[in-house]
């Protein structure tokens, strides 16, 4: 494996909760941390700049005697008025992984290494990876096909043999893991740790609505629509989310611009609710501390199950 020096010997489990946006919060990140794997949340889930400074406080707070690292999601793209408040609080709380998306910031990146803090980018194709190698980040994250949110479009097995062909620093993978067996998975397909969200988006600490949460629960990769509808981007997103507020599923229409706020009186993500193919595997809406011991569990086992040469499904 491929982890970083300052995390080796600190995770339980080789994973990334990942940073869900209006879903994650302080309470979601603590408890993935307590529990031995890395929490993270968006930035803007906070809406001012002053309220994620205050998040930060409890998060730390939470963690005082924890040494899992946790992480924040900084979208880079120009459409982010706030890139330069946050991450001068960022900086100043010495968070210890900034996973960045929408674009690149050699800056960022040297404000972050500047005090010893790891930078993962978010990937959907070998173009966007170059570019993230020769900037010095420390980790790809390939969001591939089957991802919730704003998804690849690319197979994971494909996508990993090409990454790891040309990157030898911490690589994650993303896209339709909801349990144990597909941790231990994709670390057998080449990657160092797997990046997880909708799995934990059906949790008690999570603040997705209830409805969000029971269509992940009741939902099948099927009831998953990839659409760029919501913002202009590619995503993935839950068919009766869009049937509950009107809208018709099977129109790709994009916005006319680039969108991450409204579209007419329909919020993006808030009223048009995110999720990856996994979801059939989610049957329940437990605590996160519950929930990572029975993926730790499961890891275990599906680990006994290869070491002792594998002859059917681990069940």
């Amino acid at each position: 494996m491929t982890l970083p020096g300052s995390w080796k010997g600190k995770l339980s489990l080789p994973v990334v909760a990942s940073p869900m946006f209006l879903t994650s919060t302080p309470e979601l990140v603590i408890a993935c941390c307590r529990s031995g794997i890395v929490g993270s949340f968006p930035v803007l889930n906070e809406r001012r700049t002053e309220g994620y400074a205050t998040w930060l406080d409890r998060i730390e707070h939470g963690l005082s005697d924890c040494d899992v690292p946790f992480g924040v999601n900084i979208v880079v793209h120009r459409s982010n008025a706030r890139l330069e408040a946050d991450l001068s609080v960022t900086v100043g709380h010495e968070v210890p992984l900034v996973i960045t998306s929408l674009g690149l910031n050699r800056d960022l990146i040297d404000a972050v290494h500047g005090y010893g803090g790891l930078v993962f980018h978010d990937v959907v194709n070998m173009r966007f990876a170059e570019k993230a190698i020769e900037a010095g980040v420390d980790g790809l994250i390939a969001v591939t096909h089957g991802a919730g949110g704003h998804a690849g479009g690319l197979n994971p097995f494909a996508f990993l043999q090409d990454l790891r062909s040309v990157f030898d620093g911490t690589l994650l993978v993303g896209g339709a893991i909801s349990t144990g067996r597909q941790i231990l998975a994709a670390q057998m397909m080449g990657a160092d740790l797997a990046y997880m969200g909708s799995r934990f988006l059906a949790t008690r600490e999570s603040s997705a609505p209830l409805r969000h949460k029971e269509l992940v629960v009741e939902g099948r990769a099927e009831d998953i629509v990839l659409t760029p509808r919501v913002s202009g981007v590619p995503g993935n997103f839950l068919r009766r989310s869009f049937v509950e507020a009107g809208l018709d599923p099977d129109d790709y229409t994009p916005p006319a611009e680039f969108n991450l706020s409204t579209t007419d009186d329909i919020k993006p993500w808030r009223d048009l609710w995110a999720a990856g193919q996994g979801i059939g595997a989610i049957t329940d809406i437990p605590d996160a501390s519950d929930l990572c011991a029975r993926l730790q569990s499961e890891y275990d086992q599906a680990r006994v199950v290869a070491a002792a040469g594998f002859d059917g499904p681990c069940v």
